[in-house]
């Protein structure tokens, strides 16, 4: 498992994913309203086999991406 910290600026929807090298997702984090604020969601990355995954966080019209590197 792994922590991924992330804040919202202002309230609204936010997505948080979690997509394989080939840009298939693999897990919906995220997927609600929220009030401004820190958040730190848990990803729980058991069922997945090694490789290289990408974070994707979509909020107040904008998006941030991340890099995971998972080794079993």
């Amino acid at each position: 498992t792994t922590i991924i910290p992330f804040s919202v600026n202002q309230a609204g929807h936010v997505t948080l994913s979690v997509y394989d090298i080939l840009g298939q997702e693999v897990v919906r984090l995220v997927d609600e309203s929220m009030m401004p604020g820190s958040y730190r969601i848990v990803f729980d990355a058991g069922s997945l086999g090694t490789g290289t995954y990408i974070s994707r966080l979509e909020a107040d019209g904008q998006v941030a991406v991340g890099k995971m590197q998972l080794v079993k």
